[in-house]
């Protein structure tokens, strides 16, 4: 009777953390694209070497007390990214204005990269206009 309790018990325990990786892990929270100045991408990483991206996003803030005036406001956008194929596009857009779709994750696995976003395509890619 006991052995079985204790069967029980650990099938339970196992199955809650099983559930618990693949939803902290694994399950795609969100999914969308990103467009911005790609500012830096590099390779980097002690013991697990990943593809690693910034990409800047210019936006405007709305008025600052009673002035009215808007002023010009950055977002950064860091972002990892496991497939070598596009690792390579975007190695080839530095200083480009990019689209990038992105899948967003609730936690990190060192060998998929150090960010919870993880890019997964490069839609499009142009020169910055002056």
């Amino acid at each position: 009777m006991k052995a079985k309790v204790l069967t029980w018990v650990t099938l339970v325990i196992l199955l809650a953390l099983g559930i618990f990786t693949y939803f902290r892990f694994f399950y795609v929270f969100a999914d969308g694209v990103k467009a911005g100045e790609l500012n830096q991408f590099a390779y980097k990483g002690y013991v697990w070497k990943t593809y690693e991206g910034r990409l800047i996003q210019a936006g405007f803030k709305g008025s600052a007390g009673n002035l009215g005036a808007a002023s010009v406001e950055s977002y950064i956008f860091d972002f990892s990214v496991a497939d070598e194929e596009v690792a390579n596009e975007l190695m080839r857009c530095s200083g480009k204005n990019v689209e990038l779709h992105y899948k967003e994750y609730l936690g990190r696995l060192p060998w998929r990269g150090m960010q919870k976003h993880i890019v997964d395509k490069v839609i499009s890619s142009s020169p910055i206009s002056e």
